[in-house]
């Protein structure tokens, strides 16, 4: 299937970087009350999922009745609505999975979305929190080479690296300003925070433990 792009209800700094990593055959989920932001950019929806506390009822049904499916849940429910979204994005067994407006906002909200990548179900799938703005992805050691992961942007971007919940080691890095050479990154350090792009690709490879990474673009 193609790509999946998910709309989650947090901020939208900017919606014409949010336009510009769209495509005409793009799938599109709304999580909830992130349908506001799939109509101000004058998208219409495949799906809308979720509990439906923070969407606004009249856009829904009129999405309702015309034709987007409407997917409901109990409010009382063990999932955030971006989590069932992204489990619905699993199902149809997309090529890559975008989210939008998943950062800003409730500071438990946007944790948990982060978290969320984490989860080792998600690991075979290219899956992403993006905003035009912000980049935010995991780096994941699955074998005994390790795993790389590339970072396109420009010069100057920042680009953060933050080891989740454990040290990540073997972390290597080509075409950041202060290049890491087979080191180990620890949780409660900030030794790898806010590098910068020498050009438009960088290279980050790890050959043990889960990396997250943070990609800030100046352009």
């Amino acid at each position: 299937m193609q790509r999946i792009i998910i709309f989650a209800n947090g901020e939208l700094p900017d919606l014409n970087k949010a336009r510009a990593l769209l495509r005409p055959d793009d799938f599109i989920i709304c999580a909830d009350g992130g349908t506001r932001h799939a109509l101000a950019l004058n998208l219409i929806p495949n799906l809308v999922i979720g509990d439906m506390d923070s969407a606004d009822k009249e856009q829904l049904q009129k999405l309702k009745d015309g034709g987007v499916e409407i997917e409901l849940y109990p409010r009382d429910k063990n999932e955030t609505d971006l989590e069932l979204a992204i489990n619905k994005a699993f199902e149809l067994d997309p090529s890559e999975i975008i989210i939008l407006a998943a950062l800003g906002g409730r500071a438990d909200q946007t944790l948990a979305n982060i978290a969320l990548l984490g989860n080792t179900q998600y690991a075979t799938r290219s899956i992403r929190l993006d905003d035009g703005v912000e980049s935010i992805f995991f780096c994941r050691a699955q074998s005994p080479k390790g795993d790389q992961v590339q970072v396109a942007g420009g010069r100057g971007d920042i680009v953060s690296l933050i080891p989740w919940g454990n040290p990540v080691t073997g972390v290597q890095t080509q075409g950041l300003k202060w290049r890491l050479n087979n080191e180990t990154l620890y949780p409660e350090k900030t030794r790898g925070i806010s590098n910068e792009m020498l050009s438009e690709s960088a290279t980050i490879e790890i050959e043990s433990g889960l990396l997250l990474i943070l990609h800030r673009r100046n352009h």
